[in-house]
């Protein structure tokens, strides 16, 4: 993929995550941890670059040693860090994650405020959000104020300089103060995006229906919309268009940490429409790019850490080779 190709840009937040030494116990029984850059929009920036495209980083960072650390991590990974500020009255986020027997994640967040939190509309850089070809986002950024009234300038700001607006849901039950209000706020931002992906779980949050079926996800279709994805974990994804809905499979892998694969998987969607915004209407082309999307997922899930288990597009090519 060229690196001349057009710039996605990721809102929202980075942090630490400390991940067990040893899977499948509790955070108070963990024998160690080990320090890992996480956040998804993060992750999805990197995810672009990996695999040759072009991304840049736009949130805020605590002026503290992970900050600076995750900074230079953004640009070790050749993300733009144009967008990202620094706040010295507040630390960088840290989020403890246990992984459970099975490769499942459980969180536990230390936010009191954290750095990312605080980003203020007035601190957005206008001109780099309107650079973008496609504008990528969260749900987390959503949470509390300022960062929401950023946030949604943020996403105007790209929607009305002509970027494609892609949101992952990334629902972190645990960080909001209910239910309710984490299903409001998140639908009060749904027509403004042009693709959307949820997980299997999220489409359960939001509907309130315990089928992962076309009805339960047409549900949340909007004429506003060019593609709605639900995510199935090793079972692949389907995906919704306006003219054309389906199921792609996903690969088998030998799986150590679920963490980051949706990231990874949306990272490399977006590093294919960010040059092709006609995948979003050929359901040859989106299908073949929806399984790469699927190998690149599955691939992140064989190591733990996610950024180090972001694929290249040659790993991604040579697992998909393996399975024709």
């Amino acid at each position: 993929m060229a690196s001349n190709s057009g710039l996605v840009i990721c809102f929202g937040e980075m942090l630490i995550d400390f991940v067990p030494t040893a899977s499948g116990v509790s955070l108070a029984d963990a024998p160690g941890f080990l320090k890992a850059p996480g956040g998804a929009p993060a992750n999805v920036a990197i995810a672009v670059t990996r695999l040759g495209g072009n991304s840049a980083f736009v949130g805020k960072l605590g002026d503290d040693e992970f900050g600076h650390m995750l900074a230079g991590i953004l640009k070790q990974n050749k993300v733009s860090v144009d967008g990202v500020s620094f706040d010295a009255g507040a630390r960088t986020a840290l989020a403890f994650v246990t992984l459970r027997s099975d490769g499942e994640r459980e969180f536990m967040f230390y936010r009191n405020p954290s750095a990312d939190m605080l980003l203020k509309p007035e601190e957005l850089k206008l001109d780099l959000i309107k650079s973008a070809k496609v504008f990528h986002y969260g749900s987390i950024s959503l949470i509390v104020e300022p960062c929401r009234s950023a946030h949604i300038k943020a996403m105007e700001v790209a929607k009305s300089a002509g970027a494609l607006l892609s949101f992952d849901v990334n629902l972190r039950e645990a960080l909001w103060p209910s239910k309710e209000e984490a299903k409001e706020k998140i639908l009060s931002i749904w027509d403004y995006a042009d693709i959307i992906k949820v997980s299997d779980v999220e489409l359960e949050f939001l509907t309130g229906s315990d089928k992962i079926d076309d009805e339960s996800a047409l549900s949340l279709w909007r004429p506003t919309m060019k593609l709605l994805l639900v995510t199935l974990g090793e079972k692949g994804c389907k995906y919704y268009a306006k003219n054309f809905k389906g199921h792609v499979d996903s690969f088998q892998v030998d799986t150590v940490d679920t963490t980051g694969a949706g990231d990874s998987f949306v990272g490399a969607l977006l590093a294919k429409i960010v040059n092709d915004e006609s995948i979003l209407e050929k359901e040859a082309n989106l299908r073949e790019a929806l399984r790469f999307a699927c190998a690149c997922g599955a691939i992140t899930t064989t190591n733990k850490g996610v950024i180090p288990s972001l694929p290249t597009e040659d790993q991604v090519l040579a697992l998909i080779t393996k399975t024709i």
